[in-house]
């Protein structure tokens, strides 16, 4: 029977730009766990060499994170205090980190969160827009058909929309962005927390023109208004009123709806009296 106490996973945040964005907690964890999992130790170790850290370090990474994931749990479940760190940020938002974690809880292991620097939050707080409510997607996936469910499902999405975007596809995206989201209110923010952090405040068509003219540069955290519940509103009458009042009533009708509350629900859809739609349907 294997007595030995399990050890702990670490989910330690580090800087997106600024080392000095490291908490005193996070140093301490890094200095004192057996082992660092990181998504590419070769930028890690500029981490750890500034800071004088001697902790040794595997790689954990989307190419190995099934497999290794499980090799890493064996080791905590042996004993091991295991550290996680993505290149930059909060370690399982957008990057393999999620893998391990479910692992981890699924051996009944103790996981336990570092917080500190996250790119999508730091972006949102800068945006200049609605902050109360809203949605991370991260990179767009490349798959086509999924990537249009996605951008179909973010025409009514009323909460702000954060979304990472490499230079490269940057200027695809954003026409992909105007033709399905319409011309929205959009902040560009880049180089978070270093030397030359840059934020624009544009709209969408304006952002068009702009990369048009001016080459993209480094990643970027787009951050996206949400429609108005008044602009969905007028969308909604305004799908309605490509069908005539009759047929409106029909499809109501059809799912087995009395007449009565029918007619009320074609009035709310299209908001306009009930006594509207019984003129109407009298006439």
């Amino acid at each position: 029977m294997n007595t030995t106490t399990p050890g702990t996973l670490y989910l330690c945040a580090t800087p997106i730009g600024n080392l000095e964005d490291i908490t005193f907690r996070v140093l301490k964890t890094l200095k004192k766990v057996d082992l660092i999992a990181a998504e590419d130790t070769r930028n890690t170790i500029k981490l750890l060499n500034h800071f004088e850290i001697k902790t040794p370090m595997t790689s954990y990474h989307e190419y190995n994170k099934i497999e290794k994931a499980k090799y890493l749990v064996e080791k905590i479940t042996n004993g091991t205090d295991i550290a996680l760190v993505t290149d930059a940020g909060t370690p399982g938002i957008s990057d393999p980190g999620e893998e391990l974690v479910k692992q981890a809880y699924e051996a009944g292991l103790t996981v336990t969160s570092l917080p500190g620097a996250c790119a999508c939050v730091t972006a949102l707080t800068l945006s200049g827009l609605s902050t109360r409510r809203f949605c991370f997607e991260a990179f767009l996936p490349v798959d086509k058909k999924e990537r249009r469910a996605i951008l179909d499902s973010l025409k009514k999405e009323t909460r702000t929309i954060i979304i990472y975007e490499a230079p490269h596809h940057l200027k695809a995206t954003l026409s992909e962005l105007y033709s399905y989201l319409g011309d929205r209110k959009i902040t560009f923010c880049k180089e978070l927390t270093k030397l030359h952090e840059t934020i624009q405040q544009m709209t969408l068509s304006q952002a068009i023109e702009y990369y048009g003219q001016t080459p993209p540069k480094g990643e970027y955290v787009m951050v996206i208004e949400g429609i108005s519940h008044k602009e969905l509103e007028k969308q909604s009458i305004q799908e309605w009123e490509k069908i005539t009042i009759q047929e409106h009533m029909d499809i109501y009708l059809s799912q087995g709806m009395d007449k009565k509350s029918s007619m009320k629900q074609v009035a709310l859809d299209r908001g306009i009296p009930k006594r509207e739609v019984y003129n109407t349907l009298l006439k």
